[in-house]
């Protein structure tokens, strides 16, 4: 634990549990707020392969608005949007570089 909080630039433990707590909380609702999202499009008529395409999009765009908004809940927004800036800036938004 140690090296992650090194990593991450946190001196406390109770930080370190409140950031993954809310890691844990996002990755779970994120994949429950996509289901009704993708309903709404109504892409399920799609081939297979373009329906899994979208919804990993979806999921993506999905997972970094609830991180940020879980993590202002949490106290947590700007360790969350500089997360959320190297994710990305990696795949190519160069606007966000850190």
């Amino acid at each position: 634990m140690k090296k992650l909080k090194e990593r991450w630039g946190i001196h406390s433990n109770f930080q370190l549990l409140v950031i993954l707590i809310v890691f844990a909380i996002t990755g779970s609702l994120s994949l429950i707020v996509t289901k009704p999202v993708i309903s709404i499009f109504n892409i399920a008529s799609l081939p297979i392969y373009l329906y899994y395409l979208i919804r990993v999009i979806v999921t993506f765009i999905v997972y970094k608005i609830l991180l940020l908004s879980i993590g202002f809940l949490f106290g947590q927004f700007n360790f969350f949007w500089n997360i959320v800036k190297k994710m990305l800036s990696r795949f190519g938004f160069k606007r966000f570089k850190t």
